[in-house]
């Protein structure tokens, strides 16, 4: 009970929680007083079934709002984020039926809820407190020593050149390392690091020292391929992914999937490994959509869609 009370004080005085609050009182109450002006706004028709619709969404507003600034808790943010798939639904379908008059402004009222959608995405997941232990393993060969397989994982800044979502990992100390990465929906999260084992060669683990934006901890085996083929690599991630398993669910539909995301890093680094540079296949001549790009897969020639991107 008083972690609740705690929680609601929180948000209560929570700038964005706030600011969304009061988005959704200033976007309700036109749809439930005007609904026909507030449909021709957006370059829809005044028809009964659209009236009623935008009536529907105030409604939906107006009781959000009611709870973000009375009685705010993350269940009203998961709502928000809900309403907002429900109404990018609604306007991509009125796209796909449009007559053509008021066409620019259904554009611009879908861009508008795309970008309200993803603050909305952002607020949840931040403000949710429950969290959701995750364990990530993945394994490759590499065609080279151990020792020296080793020694380029063991170069601590050199790991953001294969994990994509790593921006910068500086040595603080013989054992300390000061890490910042990218997370889902443009932010970064930052933490210190310590070493906690460290055999050449063989192993190498680590974890995040109190005071973490997200506590976590992982490590590296190395061993020799059977038959003298190189170097066999296990990885094991743990860490707490913040919104439990509905915010792991939301940052896979924004193309955030971790287990996908340590498969390519894994393959970039056999890649650096091997042959010193990330190879990008014609197939995928940009790597991961994480930062903008296309997912790696093996070669073949590119669709007429993908030509037309990259030429872009």
């Amino acid at each position: 009970m008083q972690t609740d009370i705690r929680s609601a004080s929180r948000l209560r005085h929570d700038p964005l929680v706030r600011g969304l609050g009061w988005a959704s009182a200033l976007l309700g109450v036109p749809q439930v007083i005007a609904p026909t002006g507030f449909a021709r706004t957006v370059g829809v028709d005044g028809t009964p079934r659209h009236r009623s619709a935008t009536t529907a969404v105030g409604v939906r507003e107006l009781a959000a709002a009611t709870g973000l600034l009375g009685r705010p808790h993350p269940a009203w943010l998961w709502a928000r984020v809900g309403g907002d798939l429900m109404d990018l639904a609604m306007l991509t379908r009125a796209l796909k039926n449009h007559d053509g008059r008021g066409l620019g402004r259904t554009v611009v009222a879908t861009a508008g809820v795309t970008a309200i959608t993803a603050t909305d995405v952002y607020a949840a997941v931040t403000r949710t407190r429950r969290s959701t232990p995750m364990e990530l393993t993945a394994a490759t060969t590499v065609t080279q020593p151990s020792d020296e397989v080793y020694a380029l994982w063991r170069d601590l800044e050199r790991l953001p050149d294969f994990m994509v979502h790593l921006d910068e990992v500086r040595v603080t100390g013989p054992r300390t390392s000061h890490w910042r990465a990218g997370a889902p929906f443009g932010k970064a999260v930052e933490w210190d690091a310590e070493t906690t084992q460290d055999v050449p060669g063989r192993l190498l683990a680590w974890r995040s020292v109190d005071g973490a934006d997200i506590a976590n901890s992982g490590e590296v085996r190395f061993a020799p391929a059977p038959g003298g083929r190189g170097t066999e690599i296990k990885v094991t991630l743990r860490y707490e992914l913040p919104g439990g398993a509905l915010g792991r669910t939301v940052a896979r539909y924004f193309g955030e999937e971790p287990h996908q995301q340590l498969d390519d890093d894994l393959r970039r680094f056999k890649q650096i490994a091997e042959t010193g540079e990330v190879v990008r296949s014609e197939g995928a001549p940009g790597g991961k959509r994480a930062r903008g790009e296309f997912p790696q897969h093996p070669a073949r020639p590119l669709t007429e869609d993908e030509l037309k991107e990259a030429l872009a």
